[in-house]
């Protein structure tokens, strides 16, 4: 796993699909990639699709006003917001809980790279609340 940081785009997998981000010109890329985490049921869940659709709902509280801090990673997906001024549909921000809650779920592989780790747990609940509220 490239990670430097329990952060949505703290993660070579993340900042990979934010390059993709760029040729969307709807939500669909987007929906697709959290379709993906859920279609894996109760299924094995591979870091990289989980860190792919963490990155999506990043993208959607984004899109509802609710960024977490700019940072140098998050540059692309500030630049894709700005442009597609976008409103996520209530399916959309469900879809993007869901992921999230399918990623805290066995068998998931981020989950168990990231078990004990403290930061990454409250990153993802601190994600929710932006996603929830």
């Amino acid at each position: 796993m490239g990670a430097w940081s329990e952060k949505p785009f703290g993660n070579d997998n993340a900042c990979d699909w934010a390059r993709g981000l760029e040729y969307a010109d709807d939500l669909s890329y987007i929906e697709m990639t959290l379709q993906t985490v859920l279609e894996a049921g109760d299924d094995y869940l591979a870091a990289a699709e989980g860190d792919e659709a963490i990155a999506a709902a990043e993208v959607v509280a984004w899109l509802r006003e609710k960024p977490s801090p700019r940072d140098a990673y998050t540059e692309e997906v500030a630049h894709w917001v700005e442009t597609h001024r976008i409103k996520p549909t209530t399916s959309l921000i469900q879809k993007a809980l869901a992921a999230l809650d399918r990623i805290e779920a066995p068998p998931s592989e981020l989950l168990s790279l990231w078990d004990g780790h403290k930061k990454w747990a409250a990153s993802i609940a601190e994600l929710r609340a932006r996603l929830a509220s």
